[in-house]
């Protein structure tokens, strides 16, 4: 694709509040000069929105007011005037009910930051798991210039000689010490390995998914996925955004540009190839619903079905992102796939470029770590889409992270009507359960849980932990986190609490997976089902007030990307009146 740039506007946006001699003009001038920025900062320069994710509560982001220091220096020296703006920021490891409920608060925030305030370009400054697809859906909806820096992935963690990588060991080593294989002293001694530097997860958990992704998309600079947080050249990638987003918007390069179609199928083989998390599904639809690209669960299927996992990574692989990075990243991956025939090349990014010309020449240090494919962890890597009448509107399994064996399987159900019931059963000894069961999961999705929490993975009872079991089938309407592993099917549509055949299940039903024909059955006749459907009734709790009341009322369901209903589509960014 090629890109042709636009003159420099003759009026930015800014200058709607900084240019002239008016009153109103000095309002806005006036005010903020008392931070001691010299006349001249108002003359005509683009003015770049910051968008800044950190918090203390937010660990992953806990070293990005420091990276923003560099982004300034980049947008200084480009000509531009960086205003450093906090934003939403939500943290997968702190807020409750679960990040994932806040995600689309995040984004209407950010949305409204940069529609009703002085910016006429963005660099989003994001890491943590929902801040980069919550930023990336509010400036989209703005579609004013934009540019993606991620504050990359921590170190390798290391316990006893062993890698140790985020969540995906967590889950590990607590299975362990409920089959007995491991005491809560040791899992207490691992916890100080599993976090030894600021950043994300070092596995190819959502963070770096979503980094991923965004790279792949092409609002991300090229590279900038996989740097490690500590690393120079992390801040070197910064600064360098700091001084690209400058000429965006002297080019007015907008996310509209840049995230079309063929982006969104870049980054759904993309997905496949990294071995990436489920939660790119969800987020991914929400982030096209706000360009306006029509983007469906069948595309997911369509595009990664062929698609083999080459980046040797937990929670499919053996690897961190560290190794990742030093192999070659994510540029390695995209060269692949377009020597592969699976990328469109000619699709725009950042740069002003296209995204096969910036790969064209870079190259694969480490082929244990980015495999060749006729060695790929699994030959079909894609996001897997069943259906069937337990999931009419789709349901999800990641291939990579799946026992092969269960891929096919029927099984007797073992029902959880929501987490507190699965809390209150899954330790008891008397639990009629066993390996050739199906877990299932009940009331955890856009609007039973609420939010959608990360327990769609659900840890087996200890009882078969003690027998060696280390996986079964389990299926829900909740997400997992990109960093667990097993055979499950998640985002089960429509939810259960929304009267979807989930609802219904009981105790006893056989249940068939067949992941090879893309279907999930429930083995009772239609006349059944309809008559379970029919007599149903709500049992989740439902709020009357506050985000909470607003969320159950809008959201909409995981097969479209779980956003509220009134905030999709883009509404641009228009100067609206003063009044001053």
């Amino acid at each position: 694709m090629s890109f042709t740039p636009a003159k420099w506007p003759r009026s930015l946006r800014s200058q709607e509040w900084y240019g002239g001699s008016g009153r109103d003009v000095i309002y806005h001038r006036g005010w903020l000069k008392n931070q001691g920025w010299p006349h001249d900062m108002f003359d005509g320069r683009p003015v770049i929105g910051i968008l800044n994710t950190w918090s203390d509560l937010t660990p992953c982001n806990g070293h990005l007011r420091e990276l923003a220091e560099k982004v300034k220096a980049g947008i200084y020296e480009a000509g531009g005037f960086p205003v450093e703006v906090p934003v939403f920021s939500a943290s997968e490891n702190t807020y409750r009910p679960t990040a994932m409920m806040f995600r689309n608060l995040a984004a209407m925030a950010t949305e409204e930051a940069i529609r009703g305030q002085p910016i006429d370009g963005c660099v989003l400054l994001v890491g943590c798991d929902k801040t980069t697809p919550s930023l990336m859906m509010g400036a989209a909806s703005c579609d004013l210039p934009t540019i993606v820096v991620s504050g990359g992935p921590m170190l390798n963690g290391y316990f006893r000689g062993e890698r140790v990588g985020s969540g995906t060991h967590l889950w590990k080593f607590s299975e362990a010490v409920k089959a007995g294989e491991m005491t809560q002293e040791e899992f207490l001694e691992a916890e100080a390995s599993m976090s030894r530097s600021t950043g994300t997860c070092n596995t190819m958990g959502t963070a770096s998914t979503m980094a991923s992704m965004a790279e792949a998309l092409g609002m991300a600079l090229s590279g900038n996925a996989a740097i490690p947080a500590v690393d120079s050249r992390r801040r070197v990638m910064a600064q360098m955004t700091g001084r690209r987003i400058v000429q965006m918007v002297k080019d007015d390069l907008k996310p509209s540009d840049i995230m079309t179609k063929e982006a969104f199928e870049n980054a759904i083989r993309t997905n496949a190839a990294i071995g990436g998390s489920t939660n790119a599904v969800v987020h991914l639809l929400a982030i096209a619903g706000r360009v306006g690209i029509d983007l469906t669960l069948e595309d997911w299927d369509r595009c990664g079905r062929d698609v083999p996992t080459i980046v040797n990574l937990m929670p499919s692989g053996k690897y961190l992102m560290e190794e990742f990075y030093y192999a070659g990243g994510l540029p390695v991956v995209l060269k692949r796939l377009a020597d592969a025939g699976m990328l469109h090349q000619s699709a725009l990014t950042v740069s002003g470029g296209a995204i096969g010309d910036e790969i064209a020449h870079v190259l694969n240090h480490n082929e244990d770590v980015i495999l060749p494919a006729a060695q790929a962890l699994t030959q079909s890597g894609g996001i897997v889409v069943v259906r069937g009448n337990l999931a009419p509107r789709g349901a999800v399994l990641k291939p990579s992270a799946a026992t092969p064996a269960l891929m096919q399987h029927r099984g007797r159900a073992v029902v959880f009507e929501d987490i507190d019931d699965y809390k209150a059963k899954i330790a008891d000894p008397d639990l009629d359960i066993d390996e050739t069961c199906v877990m299932v999961l009940k009331n955890c999705g856009p609007k039973g849980y609420p939010g959608m929490a990360e327990v769609g993975n659900m840890g087996l009872p200890p009882k078969l932990l003690k027998k060696g079991i280390t996986d079964m089938v389990r299926i829900s309407d909740a997400r997992m986190s990109g960093t667990a592993y097993g055979t499950v099917v998640l985002h089960t549509s429509p939810e259960a609490a929304a009267g979807g055949p989930l609802a219904v299940v009981r105790d006893g039903d056989m249940i068939e997976l067949d992941v090879a024909n893309r279907r999930l059955h429930l083995d009772i006749p239609d006349a059944e089902l309809e008559a379970r459907l029919a007599a149903w009734t709500p049992t989740h709790e439902v709020a009357a007030t506050g985000y909470l009341m607003l969320h159950q009322t809008h959201v909409e369901g995981a097969d479209t990307g779980a956003d509220l209903d009134f905030l999709k589509g883009c509404r641009g960014a228009p100067v609206g009146k003063d009044s001053h």
